[in-house]
């Protein structure tokens, strides 16, 4: 591409870097009611969708089980129990579903075009067991002739694992092509930016024949007489300001801004706008007409796309993430169950009323969720809305309740919570839906608040054990909670979250704001 087209790449693909540092400067929006025409269309895109690559992952394991799964039952029937025999088949069923999995995805066959196509996939999953079937009995002799597999038992394993993967395979091409249809397969896309240039990139997407994307629609700020209601037969949905509340309440994947790269201010203006949603951002570059590195696009049909956000936490980080917290929760809640009921105990001992208080607080995508306590405050003072802030000395806090503030015993409960899949074991910290400063709501104070919800909250954080945690009451402290939050989404990994993990009880140490 010419100089003048590589310069404006370069500094759009800058834009994380102008983006991230404007937001803690500049004013945040409002909350905005959609056009009819919107919150019509967001019933038909609130359901989850099935991740691909992880359904694809799934079967490749599958398959490798339904092999071993075969050799154990025909061993279990057909082979004397125990020695060479045993040995044999099961050396030879590992060998053959590796080799099993591997010829399918060289044939394609765990690609969802393939998996849609009944007699295909069935042609594909039967004649790569087939083959690896013979080739897994002529390769375990050659380890060693003693584990060589009787004609019987060997037929026996053919039989039942070709049978389970018949009828699986035949139940997998129902259930996919199914989902298909009903678009949960699909990447749901909204164009930002209509008129011409709109319409062509529509066009250029669908020249693909198998395209994984559904466009749910268009958002323009510009009016009806300079940009057309419907666009390549998709409906103008409403402006820029309305697209941000359309993403909170659906679940969309990715957004696609169709404007040349030349209007870089403007471009700049929209990734500001909307990189508090939890999607993946790119800007088509079919506009432009400029030639850029292969590594830098990615095509939709015949449409190049930059991508310039990821979508935090996507299908298999978003598993591992879910896993994490399970398998680390529920331990926890088991280990901690003793101190929680003197807790318990003890708030019920000093103070009638229930034990435990419950708050809503702002979740993942700016949803709402409602996260346990341990009750801290006098019942007839508690402040459920958060309306005023805890300080020192508060008069409302009982002595139990000051000692477990303190000491973040009261936050235990939430454990709970990240069972039921509301909060995660860590991630920003879940604020109240009226966390306000000086009379001004943090999500008005903080430009990129809001960002800090494209992930699901935390007990607790990269904040909390960086010294940010307890009474806000300045500007100041709400921002750096909202910059460690930033920089911990950008930054995420599992060894991440257990070093934040591990951290925390020293970090409860530090009560210079906890009251």
């Amino acid at each position: 591409m010419d100089g003048g087209g590589f310069d404006e790449a370069e500094r759009l693909f800058d834009a994380r870097a102008i983006v991230a540092e404007s937001v803690l400067r500049e004013g945040s929006e409002a909350v905005t009611e959609l056009s009819p025409r919107a919150a019509e269309a967001v019933s038909s895109f609130t359901k989850r969708r099935v991740s691909p690559s992880i359904l694809t992952a799934g079967l490749r394991g599958f398959d490798l089980l339904v092999c071993v799964g075969g050799a154990l039952i025909t061993s279990a029937f057909l082979g004397p129990r125990g020695g060479t025999t045993e040995a044999g088949l099961l050396f030879g069923a590992i060998i053959g579903g590796v080799l099993m999995v591997l010829l399918i995805q060289a044939l394609d066959g765990y690609q969802i075009a393939t998996l849609k196509r009944r007699f295909t996939n069935l042609a594909r999953g039967l004649g790569a067991w087939c083959v690896a079937w013979a080739l897994a009995l002529n390769i375990v002799p050659l380890v060693d002739i003693a584990l060589k597999v009787p004609r019987d038992v060997a037929l026996g394993w053919l039989l039942v694992t070709g049978g389970v993967m018949l009828v699986s395979r035949f139940v997998i091409s129902i259930a996919v092509l199914r989902w298909s249809q009903a678009g949960a397969l699909n990447r749901r896309a909204v164009i930002v930016g209509g008129g011409s240039s709109a319409e062509e990139l529509i066009r250029e997407m669908q020249a693909q024949p198998d395209s994984d994307i559904t466009i749910c629609g268009i958002f323009d700020d510009r009016s009806d007489e300079r940009s057309a209601p419907i666009v390549a037969g998709y409906p103008k949905l409403g402006n820029i300001a309305e697209l941000v509340e359309f993403g909170r309440r659906t679940r969309l994947d990715m957004l696609i801004v169709s404007l040349p790269l030349s209007a870089e201010n403007r471009v700049l203006e929209l990734l500001r706008r909307l990189w508090v949603l939890p999607v993946d951002i790119h800007l088509s570059a079919h506009a432009d007409r400029m030639r850029f590195r292969q590594r830098s696009l990615q095509f939709v049909g015949t449409a190049p796309l930059l991508d310039v956000f990821e979508r935090p936490l996507a299908d298999w980080d978003a598993l591992m993430k879910r896993a994490f917290d399970l398998f680390a929760s529920v331990p926890l809640l088991i280990a901690l169950s003793p101190v929680m009921l003197l807790t318990a105990l003890a708030v019920r001992l000093e103070t009638p009323g229930p034990v435990l208080f419950r708050q809503r607080r702002t979740g993942y995508n700016n949803s709402t969720v409602q996260i346990l306590k341990f009750r801290s405050m006098y019942v007839d003072r508690a402040d459920a809305d958060a309306k005023h802030v805890v300080t020192k000395g508060d008069a409302r806090v009982t002595r139990v309740g000051r000692f477990i503030r303190k000491t973040s015993i009261d936050e235990l409960p939430q454990l709970v919570n990240v069972v039921l899949g509301d909060l995660s074991l860590v991630g920003p910290r879940p604020h109240a839906v009226l966390a306000h400063t000086d009379n001004r709501l943090w999500a008005e104070a903080i430009d990129g608040y809001v960002g800090r919800h494209r992930i699901k909250p935390g007990i607790t954080g990269w904040a909390q054990i960086n010294g940010w945690r307890g009474e806000v009451d300045t500007d100041e402290k709400i921002r750096q909670r909202v910059a460690h939050d930033l920089y911990y989404i950008e930054n995420w990994s599992i060894l991440f979250d257990l070093y934040i993990l591990l951290r925390t009880p020293l970090s409860l140490f530090n009560t210079k704001n906890a009251y």
